[in-house]
């Protein structure tokens, strides 16, 4: 019989032989979006705190929500404006839905000043 001592060290380890043997085969996967964060790429928080910038990206976001056609992924695509040149991010659900995105935000400024970063997912 075993003892009381070994007994405890081997439930102990239990849970770390199960862990590896369910583990075991798999190789650790990177996120999806583990390329994207390395680059030195616009982001949402180097929007520039200038009141013209600041107006392109709220008249560029209060046309994207009244537009009720457009799903809530295009609703919520990230609006990065810097001395007036406007970057769209995000995904949105179609071709045709990243027409209609960046069409609504050359209505605010001209279309040679939109850097489209637009997604469509496949969600």
């Amino acid at each position: 019989m075993a003892s009381r001592t070994s007994r405890i060290c081997t439930s102990s380890l239990l849970p770390s032989l199960v862990f590896l043997a369910c583990t075991a085969g798999y190789s650790a996967q990177a996120p999806d979006n583990s390329g994207n964060n390395k680059q030195p790429e616009v982001t949402a928080d180097q929007q520039s705190n200038a009141a013209a910038d600041r107006a392109t990206t709220q008249k560029i976001r209060k046309a994207l929500i009244a537009d009720k056609s457009l799903s809530t992924y295009a609703h919520n695509v990230k609006i990065i404006t810097r001395d007036g040149m406007v970057t769209l991010k995000g995904p949105v659900k179609s071709e045709d839905e990243r027409q209609k995105v960046v069409s609504t935000a050359a209505q605010v400024v001209d279309e040679s000043k939109i850097d489209d970063e637009l997604a469509v997912s496949n969600r």
